[in-house]
C-alpha cells in the first residue's frame, strides 16, 4: 500500500491557485467540447486534485472538508465546470471508502482513480445468489468520461414485497454511454447519462442505503480516520459548495478587470467606476460574496469537527441550509455582477455570461436547491420531523 505524505492545506490551495489561468484559458473550449480538455485533466491530476478524498493507504490525502472548500473556490475562479467535476470525484472517492476494504483494494488501484456517481435511485436491483442484477438509467453523471467507476442507487426488491434502497460500485466500462449532454449550464462536466442492462453486481460491492444513512458504512480500516467518520449528506455538501463560491469569486474578478475600460453608454460617465451605482453594485455583490464563503466555511468547520461524534437531525438540516445559502447568495453577486457589466458581456469569450448560465444551473441541482434546503431547514425548526431520507 502507498502511504503518500499529505501536502497541507495551503500547498494544496497554493496548487489550485496555480491552475487559475490554465482553466480560464480553456474554459471556452471545455465548454465547447462538453468535457475537461486533456490538458486540465493532465494538470489536475499533476496538482494532486484527484487524490484529496482517497484514503491514506491508496496514496490519497484525506484532505478535510475545509480544505476541500479552499481547493474548489480557487478552481471555480478558474472555470465551474472543471471545479464541480472535480468536487464531484472527491464525493464518489469518499463515498467508495464506504465500501469494504477488499472491494476498496479494486477500486483504488491508482491513487489518481477517479470515479463519478448519483444518489437518485434510478435503478432496479434484483438479487440473485452471489449479488444483483442491475438495470436502469442514470442521468446527471458528471465527468463520467474521464472515470472508471460509478457509484449508483438503485432499488432492490425485498421478500416482503418492498423495495430497499441500495447503492452499488459499477465499473464504466459495464455501462452503456449516452450522449445527451446539451444544455445552457455547467457544459463542460460533460454529465451524459449511463444506462445498465443485465449487468452483474457481486455482494461485496452493495451497500444498504439504509446503513449508510445511519453511517453505517462497510470499511474497517477507515473507521478510524477522521473523514471518513461523518454523515453522507453533510460530506456531500461540504464537497460542493467551494465550486459556488468560485464562481461568485470568478464573476468577480471579470467584472474588475474589465472595469478600467469600460465607459457607461449613453451617459456622461466615460469611466464606469466612478458611477454611484458602479459603487453600490460593486459594495453589495462583494458583501454576498462573503456572505456566501462565511456558509460554506461554516458548513466545513461543522464537517471536520464533528468526525465521529453523533449529528443531530437540526445540524444535518443545517449543513444542507448552509449549501442552499452558499448557492443562493452567491447567484445574487454574480447576477448583480452580470447586470452591471452591460451588454457586451453577452459575447461567448466574455467569462461573465458563462459563469452565470452554470450559476443558474448549479442553483437548479436537486440537493442544492436554495428553496428546497431552507424549507427542510425550517421545518426541523419548527419541530416538524424532516420529510426526506437525504439529511
Amino acid at each position: 500500500m502507498k502511504h503518500a505524505q499529505a501536502p497541507a492545506q495551503e500547498e494544496l490551495v497554493r496548487r489550485a491557485s496555480e491552475l487559475v489561468p490554465l482553466l480560464q484559458a480553456n474554459a471556452l473550449s471545455t465548454e465547447d467540447g462538453r468535457q475537461l480538455t486533456p490538458d486540465s485533466l493532465d494538470a489536475l491530476r499533476d496538482a494532486g486534485i484527484y487524490r484529496m478524498r482517497v484514503p491514506a493507504r491508496y496514496g490519497g490525502y484525506e484532505s478535510d472538508a475545509r480544505t476541500m472548500v479552499r481547493v474548489a473556490s480557487e478552481l471555480g475562479r478558474g472555470d465551474g465546470s472543471t471545479s464541480w467535476t472535480a468536487s464531484v470525484w472527491w464525493i464518489t472517492s469518499w463515498m467508495a471508502a464506504m465500501f469494504p476494504d477488499d472491494v476498496q483494494d479494486e477500486v483504488f488501484d491508482s491513487p489518481d482513480t477517479r470515479l463519478c456517481g448519483t444518489l437518485s435511485p434510478t435503478g432496479m436491483a434484483v438479487r440473485q445468489p452471489g449479488g444483483a442484477v442491475l438495470n436502469g438509467k442514470w442521468g446527471f453523471i458528471s465527468g463520467a468520461r474521464h472515470s472508471t467507476w460509478q457509484v449508483i442507487v438503485a432499488v432492490s426488491p425485498t421478500p416482503e414485497g418492498g423495495h430497499e434502497p441500495i447503492m452499488a460500485l459499477v465499473p464504466l466500462a459495464d455501462l452503456q454511454i449516452v450522449d445527451d449532454w446539451f444544455t445552457s449550464g455547467l457544459r463542460g462536466t460533460g454529465s451524459i447519462t449511463t444506462i445498465a442492462q443485465n449487468v452483474f453486481i457481486p455482494e461485496e460491492r452493495i451497500l444498504s442505503m439504509g446503513a449508510i444513512l445511519h453511517e453505517q458504512y462497510g470499511s474497517k480500516r477507515n473507521a478510524e480516520s477522521a473523514i471518513y467518520r461523518n454523515p453522507l449528506l453533510p460530506v456531500a455538501s461540504a464537497s460542493s459548495v467551494g465550486t459556488v463560491l468560485g464562481m461568485a469569486k470568478g464573476a468577480w474578478d471579470a467584472f474588475l478587470g474589465r472595469l478600467p475600460d469600460r465607459h457607461i453608454t449613453y451617459t456622461a460617465y466615460t469611466s464606469q467606476r466612478e458611477a454611484p451605482l458602479t459603487h453600490f453594485q460593486v459594495a453589495e455583490a462583494r458583501l454576498l460574496i462573503d456572505e456566501a464563503e462565511f456558509h460554506a466555511l461554516r458548513l466545513a468547520g461543522q464537517v471536520d469537527e464533528k468526525s465521529g461524534a453523533e449529528w443531530t437531525a437540526e445540524e444535518r438540516a443545517r449543513a444542507r441550509a448552509d449549501m442552499g445559502a452558499v448557492c443562493d447568495l452567491a447567484k445574487q453577486a454574480v447576477d448583480l455582477l452580470t447586470t452591471a457589466s452591460g451588454g457586451s458581456s453577452i459575447y461567448s469569450d466574455v467569462p461573465m455570461q458563462r459563469i452565470q448560465r452554470d450559476m443558474q444551473a448549479v442553483n437548479l441541482h436537486a440537493l442544492m436547491h436554495p428553496d428546497t434546503n431552507r424549507e427542510l431547514y425550517g421545518r426541523i425548526l419548527c419541530g416538524m420531523p424532516p420529510n426526506t431520507f437525504y439529511l
